[in-house]
C-alpha cells in the first residue's frame, strides 16, 4: 500500500507547490476534487476543453513523477432541486470524462438523497421505519430516483472505463455497508466504495469487520478517524447535529489518524484490507478541527508510514 492525499486540506496552494510539498513528506499520489462540495482548486473540468491546460496538467503530473488515485466530485446528484441535481449530475459525467482522459479508473462520489415526492424542496434522509409513512418515502426514494439515475450513471462511467466509489455517509441514500451493496446489487459492478473509517466508527459500525462485509466494493480508501465522547454520547447519540466545531459538547468528531485509534487499530486495519483484495491508496483527509491542515497532514503522513504494509508478500517455502 502507499499514501496518498486528498488536497483540498492544500487549497490554498498552487497544485505545483501542493506537489512539491507533498513530495518532502514522500507522497506522489494525489486524489483531487473537481467541482461540487469539496471545490476544484488544483482539477479544472474545463481541461475537457483545452488541450493545452490538459497538456501541462499532465506535464506537471510527469514532472514531480505524481499520479492520481482518483478524482473526487461528492455532491448530491439526486437533490429534489432539479438546478442543483443538474448541476451536481453535469460534475459527475464530466469528471468521468477527464478521469478517461486521464487514465484514472476512479471517480469518487456521494450517492445523493432525494426528497420525499416530486414536490419536495429539500432532501429527507430516513433513518427509521416508523411512522410507516416513512417506509413508503424510503421505497419511492429508490425505485423512483436512485435506481433510475444510478443504473443510467453506472452504464456510462462503464462505458468510459472508469468506477464510482461512492463513499458512505449519513444524509445520504448510501450510508453503510447494506445500503452500499444495495445499490451495487442495482447499478453493476462499476459502482463500488471509497471506504472511509471515520464515518463507520460514529454509527456505530466496526470499521474492520466491515471491511468483510464488502469485500472487493471497496475501489478507494480514505485515511480519516473519529474519536467518541462517551460521556457526551449518552446524551446525544450517534446523530448529533451540532456543528463540527463544538467540540467540548458533541458526542463525537472526526480527528486526524493516530488521534482517534492507535497504531495496533490501523495495522489490524490496513491488513485487513489487504486480506480481503484491496492493496491501493490510502488517501489521508484532513477533517479534524482541533488540528491545523498543515500539522493535521503532518501527523497523518508520519504515523501512516509506520502502520502501512509496503511491500508485496513472496510465496512463503510451505505453499
Amino acid at each position: 500500500m502507499r499514501l496518498g492525499v486528498f488536497t483540498p486540506l492544500l487549497s490554498q496552494m498552487s497544485f505545483e507547490d501542493v506537489l512539491i510539498k507533498l513530495k518532502a513528506f514522500q507522497i506522489n499520489t494525489v486524489e483531487l476534487a473537481t467541482g461540487n462540495y469539496p471545490g476544484d482548486a488544483h482539477c479544472k473540468l474545463s481541461m475537457l476543453e483545452d488541450a493545452g491546460a490538459l497538456k501541462e496538467f499532465k506535464s506537471t503530473l510527469d514532472k514531480y513523477g505524481a499520479s492520481i488515485s482518483a478524482l473526487s466530485c461528492h455532491g448530491n446528484p439526486l437533490h429534489p432541486d432539479p438546478v442543483q441535481a443538474k448541476q451536481a449530475q453535469d460534475v459527475s459525467r464530466r469528471t468521468i470524462l477527464l478521469a478517461e482522459k486521464l487514465g484514472v479508473s476512479t471517480v469518487v462520489d456521494f450517492s445523493g438523497c432525494p426528497g420525499d415526492s416530486p414536490d419536495a424542496k429539500s432532501p429527507n434522509w430516513v433513518t427509521c421505519p416508523w411512522p410507516p409513512e416513512y417506509l413508503t418515502t424510503l421505497a419511492w426514494q429508490w425505485d423512483e430516483v436512485v435506481a433510475p439515475y444510478w443504473v443510467r450513471h453506472a452504464e456510462f462511467a462503464a462505458q468510459h472505463g472508469v468506477r464510482i466509489a461512492i463513499e458512505m455517509h449519513p444524509g445520504f441514500m448510501v450510508y453503510s455497508p447494506e445500503t452500499m451493496l444495495r445499490l451495487r446489487a442495482l447499478a453493476g459492478p462499476s459502482i463500488g466504495c471509497n471506504y472511509d473509517p471515520s464515518h463507520m466508527f460514529w454509527q456505530g459500525i466496526d470499521p474492520i469487520a466491515a471491511i468483510r462485509v464488502l469485500g472487493d466494493a471497496i475501489f478507494h480508501v480514505h485515511a480519516k478517524d473519529t474519536q467518541l465522547y462517551p460521556s457526551n454520547l449518552v446524551r446525544t447519540g450517534v446523530l448529533d447535529t451540532k456543528p463540527y466545531t463544538d467540540e467540548r459538547n458533541r458526542g463525537w468528531i472526526f480527528r486526524t489518524c493516530g488521534y482517534g485509534h492507535g497504531a495496533e487499530w490501523w495495522k489490524e486495519f490496513v491488513s485487513t484490507l489487504r486480506m480481503f483484495g484491496y492493496d491501493d491508496v490510502l488517501s489521508i483527509e484532513h477533517e479534524d478541527s482541533l488540528l491545523s491542515s498543515e500539522e493535521g497532514l503532518t501527523k497523518a503522513a508520519q504515523f501512516l508510514s509506520e502502520v502501512l504494509i509496503k511491500e508485496k508478500p513472496t510465496a512463503a517455502w510451505w505453499t
